[in-house]
């Protein structure tokens, strides 16, 4: 079955209800946006026809719902591009696809085309430009049909830890993780919004099957990106209003919230995952939006859906669950092994790993890489974590950012926890450093509370009333911001470049 399918089945329900919104503006009805979309891939299937994949820079646009799937209607692949990249990362991943178009917004087109080796750069249409509108003036296509395990979305990796790698994700594998999604995060109507605040090229853009196979709009903010006051006027103008964020965006939110004296009346759900949420930040943001949060935890690999932490989890009370990151999703089985592959029981720590119709079937053009991760049915995800009698799972950290110090594993989250529970804690980050004597040493960076004075003593003994002494850091970093990675994760490997230079206070 090809994703398509589910725009095609909406536009024949609710053919005249707005569809796609720029702000409050209404862009497309459902009818218009799925002609739109069979229009182009007329044009699509003219360069190379079916099975090309099609790129697509931009940072988000109402034109990206009409590119998805116009692409699946062509029975091609949408290759989504981070658009916070330099030039020359968009350009790799542009080659490493080999993809037959490359629709970029006017902002970012210049600097593909000085990336890009020649046979590309007339590849390249700029969204909203004459060319791009004359792609849509054929008669719409005929309904796709479509092998589901054909590929639909070529997802590459950060590359925070080196040359981005291609998740080869089927029609098959996303309509799974829409299913989960439906069955378990949330109930979604024609009454609902989905807005587009965090990258459509991401989390954002991979839940758009979900929300359009119910009718619900899609809301892009004006400001194309993530404004947190701007957030708050979209949920009090559009019904039923949810999200995906990533925690720092929740944090953003929540402060905007409390500055403001809101509670936005058309807030519904915000879906949140990418990166820790810490217990005590999720504390706050519960009591100024109320129960409205549901946590995911995925990959690309296994897009959005290992396991999630529902509603009623949040308002349970429990520290240890609203630490955790929930229980296995419909359809994926998730299990936590050690070093020979077999089962831990609850309480131990080990890595990670699920398989289900889901998870993708390799990496693109890199046996290598497949093989590392792919281990007969199983995604091994390099993620450590652990079970608890009940079922829930509580991540550790990835596997690289364990600290190994005196022979014991420490992980850097539960160091993290305790440090920001402290009031002149704004955001922490841990690292291991390598030290001659006890292999490796645990290193805070501490971002400050704006108007909180904190002193080392001050944290040291907040970490004893918290966690074993032999993890509390050897060396705290004060910086005014943490790098991150335009998904909101903190950049590690940029924080270990930091600790031969940077100034430290130690205890």
């Amino acid at each position: 079955m090809n994703v398509f399918s589910l725009l095609e089945r909406t536009a024949r329900r609710w053919p005249n209800a707005g569809a796609v919104y720029l702000g409050g503006e209404l862009v497309h009805s459902w009818a218009g946006l799925r002609d739109r979309a069979l229009s182009l891939a007329v044009a699509l299937r003219e360069r190379g026809g079916a099975a090309v994949r099609v790129a697509i820079a931009t940072d988000n646009c109402p034109e990206y719902l009409e590119l998805m799937f116009g692409a699946w209607a062509a029975q091609a692949a949408v290759v989504p591009v981070n658009y916070k990249l330099h030039a020359r990362e968009m350009a790799q991943i542009v080659e490493d696809a080999d993809a037959a178009w490359v629709f970029a917004s006017s902002g970012l087109a210049d600097g593909l085309r000085e990336a890009l080796p020649a046979p590309w750069r007339e590849r390249i249409v700029v969204i909203g430009s004459s060319g791009y509108q004359a792609l849509f003036s054929a008669e719409p296509a005929e309904l796709p049909v479509t092998d589901s395990q054909a590929l639909a979305w070529l997802f590459y990796t950060s590359g925070t830890t080196g040359r981005s790698k291609g998740a080869m994700l089927s029609h098959r594998n996303l309509m799974a993780m829409t299913l989960a999604h439906l069955a378990d995060v949330e109930a979604v109507n024609e009454d609902c919004s989905q807005i587009h605040a965090a990258p459509m090229s991401h989390g954002s853009g991979l839940y758009i099957p979900a929300y359009v196979a119910r009718g619900a709009r899609q809301v892009v903010p004006a400001s194309q990106g993530f404004e947190p006051d701007e957030f708050l006027d979209l949920c009090d103008l559009h019904p039923g209003c949810g999200s995906f964020l990533a925690p720092t965006m929740v944090q953003r939110l929540r402060r905007a919230a409390q500055a403001a004296g809101r509670k936005p009346s058309g807030l519904r759900t915000i879906v949140y995952g990418g990166g820790p949420m810490y217990v005590e930040e999720m504390k706050k943001s519960l009591a100024v939006f109320g129960n409205v949060f549901a946590q995911i935890y995925g990959q690309g690999e296994s897009p959005m859906t290992i396991t999630w932490l529902r509603r009623e989890d949040h308002a349970a009370g429990d520290d240890a669950i609203l630490g955790s990151v929930g229980l296995p999703r419909t359809g994926v089985e998730v299990r936590v092994v050690g070093p020979d592959g077999r089962s831990l029981p609850p309480g131990e720590t080990g890595e990670i790993v699920c398989r289900g119709d889901v998870v993708m079937s390799g990496y693109w053009r890199n046996a290598a890489g497949t093989d590392e991760v792919l281990r007969g049915d199983w995604l091994y995800t390099g993620d450590m974590g652990a079970f608890d009698a009940r079922g829930y799972l509580t991540l550790r950290d990835r596997s690289k950012d364990v600290v190994i110090s005196g022979g014991s594993n420490i992980y850097p989250r539960e160091v993290e926890e305790a440090l920001l529970t402290h009031p002149g804690v704004s955001e922490a980050s841990v690292v291991g450093q390598p030290d001659a004597e006890w292999g490796e040493a645990v290193i805070a960076f501490i971002v400050r509370t704006p108007g909180v004075q904190v002193s080392v003593a001050e944290l040291d003994a907040n970490c004893l009333d918290r966690i074993a002494r032999f993890k509390r850091p050897k060396r705290y970093l004060f910086i005014d911001a943490l790098p991150k990675n335009s998904y909101g994760k903190v950049l590690k490997r940029a924080l270990r470049e930091q600790l031969d230079g940077g100034p430290g206070e130690t205890r």
